[in-house]
């Protein structure tokens, strides 16, 4: 009955897909393996029709003598046909392998301006900065600006786990201990969804992250606002989410402070920075999806995870807090008001 009644929440994968190449590297991954299956097809088509005029051309007829076919022995230039033909087609491949991986694959230059770690379910989205005050953190939603490379720090605080935008990027590995990197770019302004794409445990398939490209002036601002401090709680059912929220223990795993991971306000995002237990909640209420995307961020669905979070994601690190429904309905007021 919990699968049943998981599998009707809305999901945040817009079915974007690996061939609707959105950024210079996905369009070189894309070209590559358009190539490889015009390959594969015309090899396929040559060796279905030898074998198609061979079952034709020797079948046996009737009662009469069948016919066979003429011996060849010595033939050097069926030889070399055979052999040079399959050398000439793999180095061409691999030429143009390599030239995909050229682009689909720079290396790292700079420091990663995001520092993107995967936990069992979720995304943890560190944006870096030099200053203690500008640093900040988000869960699960990626904005970057459009038409601008932006190098990203892939790491694990668990388990392996890999991170991949089909339309924006390649795979990337996601090893505790081992950061890898890789550059995101989008083309066009839009979201675009992204998986984990390494089985890491019961919840691997809601594992998911949205990936915003916006206009420059607009990335700017979210900036901003991701960088200021959550709007204070207004109405009694709002400050009343608010007690709840500390004396319910939720503040023992999650915090709600744009600079902190750990609950120490103005903390420098740099990369050896301690890792989060769960999603920081500074305006989680802007944010489109919860729970790594298996639930829709509206008023009915943040009731329903908070409570019971395995009836929407069987499975959950999340406790069931067994809180009343007066209780949901204001740590929901509440959780809403931090945009």
């Amino acid at each position: 009955m919990k699968i049943l009644e998981f599998a009707t929440y809305p999901v945040a994968d817009s079915g974007s897909s690996a061939l609707h190449a959105a950024s210079p590297a996905a369009h070189a991954i894309s070209e590559q393996l358009t190539l490889g299956f015009v390959v594969c097809a015309l090899i396929f088509s040559i060796i279905f029709a030898a074998i198609a005029w061979c079952v034709v051309r020797f079948r046996r007829r009737g009662d009469g003598p069948h016919p066979e076919p003429a011996q060849v022995l010595g033939n050097l230039r069926l030889e070399l046909a055979w052999t040079l033909l399959p050398l000439l087609l793999l180095i061409g491949l691999f030429t143009m392998t390599a030239r995909a991986m050229r682009v689909a694959d720079a290396p790292p230059i700079g420091v990663p301006e995001i520092i993107v770690t995967g936990h069992q379910w979720w995304w943890e989205a560190r944006y870096v900065s030099t200053s203690k005050a500008n640093g900040f953190a988000t869960a699960n939603e990626i904005h970057i600006p459009v038409g601008r490379r932006v190098l990203l720090r892939i790491e694990a605080a668990d388990v392996i786990h890999d991170f991949w935008v089909p339309q924006l990027a390649r795979k990337v590995d996601a090893i505790p201990g081992h950061p890898n990197t890789v550059w995101l770019e989008a083309d066009e302004l839009g979201s675009y969804s992204g998986t984990c794409a390494e089985y890491c445990g019961t919840q691997h398939a809601w594992m998911r992250l949205q990936v915003v490209a916006q206009s420059p002036a607009d990335y700017e601002q979210w900036l901003v606002t991701q960088r200021g401090s959550a709007a204070v709680a207004k109405g009694a059912s709002a400050e009343r989410g608010s007690r709840l929220f500390k004396e319910k223990t939720c503040s023992n795993c999650h915090v709600v402070d744009s600079g902190s991971d750990t609950g120490k306000p103005g903390a420098n995002l740099s990369s050896d920075f301690a890792t989060a237990i769960a999603p920081n909640l500074a305006h989680v209420a802007s944010r489109r999806w919860l729970a790594g995307g298996a639930i829709a961020n509206t008023t009915a669905r943040l009731a329903d995870w908070l409570e019971d979070p395995a009836r929407a994601k069987p499975g959950a690190r999340m406790p069931n807090l067994g809180l009343t429904p007066p209780e949901v309905t204001d740590l929901v007021s509440y959780l809403e008001s931090l945009r």
